[in-house]
């Protein structure tokens, strides 16, 4: 199974929204090193799939990539699907999935505010960074075995 990334993405704070950079370096036991969630910790990068944010879209929510806070947004593979050790090549870079999902700090944001609910607390995984890399927008996403 293979996908495609759609989005880089990064923030200077953590809380904000992300914007597209287009490629970045993802360093090993970090993240990407301009990213405000880069760190020695098990959430060094989010993903989020293509899914999600059309299923955001159908209830009528105007959500562009980086709305929802994540590092990479991933086409062509259920991102959720993937359980906790899963390996994905991203671009040059080699991660491991953490965690599926993760507990939501602002109950109150623009997101579910607008349509009721919100993605990445329940779609939105997150990973460590095994092996540094660039990875850029068109870079393929394969599973590792």
């Amino acid at each position: 199974m293979s996908g495609e990334v759609l989005a880089v993405n990064i923030s200077d704070k953590r809380g904000l929204k992300k914007h597209n950079i287009g490629e970045a370096h993802l360093q090993a036991g970090f993240g990407i090193d301009t990213d405000a969630h880069g760190g020695e910790w098990h959430r060094q990068v989010s993903l989020l799939s293509l899914s999600s944010f059309e299923k955001m879209r159908a209830l009528g929510a105007d959500v562009n990539y980086g709305d929802f806070a994540e590092n990479i947004a991933v086409g062509g593979i259920d991102v959720v699907t993937l359980p906790v050790g899963t390996r994905l090549r991203v671009g040059e870079s080699l991660l491991e999935v953490t965690q599926i999902g993760k507990e939501c700090h602002n109950h109150a944001c623009a997101i579910k505010k607008q349509v009721g609910s919100c993605v990445m607390p329940l779609e939105g995984i997150f990973a460590r960074v095994l092996e540094s890399g660039r990875v850029k927008v068109g870079d393929r996403v394969i599973l590792e075995d």
